[in-house]
């Protein structure tokens, strides 16, 4: 295993607690996402410090604004999307320290699925699917459309788009937890339009540096408030070359 005492520092600033077969989990899922890039672009961040600080603490500072230790509410489990998962950030490392919780990692790249099928094999991972899926059509369908507790995504997009693509999964009373780069207050500002378009409102964010770093994060707190009107997500990309804006 690894030099791993940055890894298990930055995992104390966060509070969380980790056993031993955890962190042996994420030097494996390390390797994987080492040993799968050499055939297909999972991520540019190679060098394994690089990865615990941009990957795998940034995934699970979620713990800063949503408490994941109450995964399991009133006996129900509640689920969670990772939207645009990519390489399987943030969802692996959250199941992995988080196993309460029922997790969907959706992706467009049927490769990135394929990958990450095989990090749920090897590391015998449960309560978790990685499907094959574009947002503005299962966002449509009755067995996905407000069916989760919470959605996250560390997909890059402006905040107006991505609610667009998210919101509409969301389950009333639930959330969605973007993770973005820096302050991000212009563009917070600008989404509010459109998150009040589909159904939610912005209640909270948090802005803070990743552990061991100088790296700015804000993760930004949408309460779903109502039902998205059946509108959205509009198909093909116009959530992306139209996105909602107050005329």
């Amino acid at each position: 295993m690894r030099n791993q005492d940055s890894l298990r520092t930055g995992l104390k600033e966060l509070g969380i607690e980790a056993e031993e077969y955890q962190l042996e989990q994420l030097d494996r899922f390390y390797e994987l996402l080492i040993e799968w890039n050499q055939k297909m672009n999972l991520t540019a961040i190679t060098d394994y410090e690089e990865v615990v600080k941009k990957h795998f603490l940034d995934s699970l500072s979620l713990v800063k604004i949503y408490h994941l230790q109450e995964a399991e509410k009133d006996g129900k489990t509640i689920r969670i999307l990772d939207m645009g998962t990519g390489a399987g950030f943030p969802g692996i490392p959250l199941r992995i320290f988080f196993p309460g919780a029922e997790y969907v990692l959706m992706d467009s790249l049927n490769k990135r699925i394929r990958f990450l099928d095989e990090v749920i094999c090897r590391l015998e991972l449960t309560g978790i699917t990685a499907i094959h899926a574009r947002a503005e059509e299962y966002g449509r369908k009755e067995e996905y459309r407000e069916q989760f507790d919470l959605c996250v995504s560390r997909a890059v997009a402006r905040l107006n788009s991505l609610a667009e693509y998210c919101l509409p999964f969301v389950k009333r009373g639930g959330y969605f937890i973007p993770y973005k780069s820096g302050r991000a207050g212009e563009e917070m500002e600008e989404a509010d339009y459109a998150i009040a378009r589909l159904g939610a409102r912005r209640i909270r964010e948090v802005t803070f540096l990743l552990p061991g770093s100088d790296i700015e994060r804000t993760l930004i707190a949408i309460q779903k408030t109502g039902q998205t009107p059946a509108a959205y997500p509009r198909a093909g990309s116009k959530p992306l070359k139209a996105p909602l804006i107050k005329k």
